[in-house]
């Protein structure tokens, strides 16, 4: 869902005031077709069916050289998350420790007398300048390294343009909603931290309510899914579980990145069902029914609202904790850094920093939170498509950049979903439940053997 919360998108502006670019790690697949295991799922109901058995045999279907590779690139990440908080450290230097955000400050007093604009001037000096900081690693983090590991299909003009469209976005933003922060500091002095995390909410909803519509096609091309039985039957999963979309598209994602992904984003009017041509081409209709299932689970769920709720608790919080610490470090350095009180937009770079070290030091408890959400739509999903292999297929899937079996502390501090372990291992104890329903009957009749589909090949034009 990264997932799209272009929801998390809110971030997108907290993006800029915090200064640190966030990614996370991901692995590659190999090429070579994956092995078929005789299915204990594909056992007559009337044998037994271990769950747990057939969870190895699932896991199987992976090489020791594709796990080996997911387990590198996904253990890899989490030290992106350090590096990538101190990249932002970095960055907050570069404008306090060289009096830059001060210079840039008095431009704007230079320029014009009125208040607001001259914070937007700040704004937008703010956003170019850190946006070009943060380039080179955004560069090794989002291309390079997904290059390295077989991820990505982009061409680096290609990542560079998806680079600037994401700068554009940042950049108008950016000149909106800081003026608009900074009006509330200065109105509120004592109580910024209330008002100032009320403004992040609302953005928050804006961000989720535009997304669909206005923010994710300027990175990609949406279009009507063909008609088809698949997409009938999606349709009719979205109509059974009370979801008002009409169509269901299909987006190029295929020229970013091999990754396979769908959502049902969008609220008061613009809810949209979307899975991108990884999806379409690599997977079994099986598996599209169980990935849109799980997707429709966080619709159902309510997971927007209450990832808006969660994390807007969370924004009251770290600005209260940036107020408190604010304060400690200006009195500090803040003469040295040409910061004069809080409501002097030079300060933006330490306010920024101080809220990362907060988001920072919570990973594991974002983590928990999304991970949570992330179980509840398994569930969800498995009820309501009733294709556990088809979701066991999904998850060796995304064990090409996910960590198939990680240790307890492992997924609890660094995983915001389920490992694949823990999700086929549910699809395979909910299929143990439901062997004499005569739908799962079936598909075991079909398909006598575990296996994953085949890959298309490399010269496939995508879906249109």
């Amino acid at each position: 869902m990264k997932r799209f919360i272009l929801s998390i998108l809110a971030a997108t502006a907290l993006l800029y005031l915090a200064t640190a670019s966030a990614a996370t790690g991901d692995a590659s697949k190999t090429g070579a077709s994956a092995p078929q295991v005789t299915a204990a799922a594909a056992e007559p109901a009337a044998k037994h069916f271990d769950a747990d058995e057939a969870t190895k045999e699932w896991l199987a279907t992976m090489s020791p050289e594709a796990r080996a590779k997911s387990d590198a690139y996904f253990e890899g990440g989490y030290w992106l998350v350090l590096w990538d908080f101190v990249a932002g450290l970095v960055v907050a230097w570069l404008f306090l420790g060289t009096k830059l955000s001060a210079k840039m400050r008095d431009l704007a007093e230079r320029i014009t007398k009125m208040r607001w604009l001259q914070t937007a001037i700040y704004a937008a000096q703010y956003v170019v300048l850190s946006s070009l900081f943060t380039l080179p690693w955004a560069i090794y983090e989002g291309w390079f390294r997904e290059h390295q590991y077989g991820m990505s299909n982009q061409t680096l003009g290609g990542f560079l343009g998806d680079e600037f469209t994401g700068f554009i976005i940042g950049l108008i933003f950016g000149v909106i909603i800081i003026p608009i922060i900074y009006a509330v500091i200065r109105k509120f002095t004592r109580t910024w931290w209330i008002w100032g995390a009320l403004v992040g909410m609302v953005f928050i909803v804006f961000s989720v309510l535009i997304g669909p519509t206005y923010l994710e096609p300027a990175f990609n091309k949406f279009y009507p899914l063909q008609e088809s039985p698949l997409k009938e039957d999606i349709l009719s999963l979205a109509r059974a579980n009370g979801i008002p979309a009409k169509d269901v598209y299909e987006f190029d994602a295929s020229k970013q990145t091999k990754r396979m992904s769908a959502h049902v984003s969008g609220i008061a009017g613009t809810t949209q069902i979307s899975l991108n041509d990884n999806l379409l081409n690599r997977a079994s209709p099986e598996e599209v029914k169980a990935v849109l299932g799980h997707e429709m689970g966080h619709y159902v769920l309510n997971h927007v609202f209450h990832g808006i709720f969660e994390f807007s608790i969370l924004i009251v919080i770290g600005f209260a904790f940036v107020q408190w610490a604010f304060d400690k470090v200006r009195l500090r350095w803040g003469a040295a850094w040409g910061i004069r009180d809080v409501s002097d937009v030079a300060g933006l770079p330490l306010l920024g920093v101080l809220f990362s070290v907060f988001m920072f030091v919570l990973t594991p408890v974002n983590n928990t939170l999304t991970r949570t959400q992330e179980a509840e739509a398994d569930a969800f999903g498995m009820n309501a498509a009733r294709q556990p292999d088809g979701f066991a297929q999904a998850a060796i899937h995304l064990s090409e950049y996910r960590k198939m079996e990680p240790g307890t502390w492992e997924e609890i501090l660094f995983y915001d979903h389920p490992s694949g372990y823990h999700r086929i291992h549910r699809a395979m104890v909910w299929k143990a439940e439901h062997l004499n329903d005569a739908d799962i009957q079936a598909y075991d009749a079909a398909h006598p053997t575990i296996a994953m589909p085949p890959e298309p090949k490399a010269d496939a034009a995508p879906a249109k």
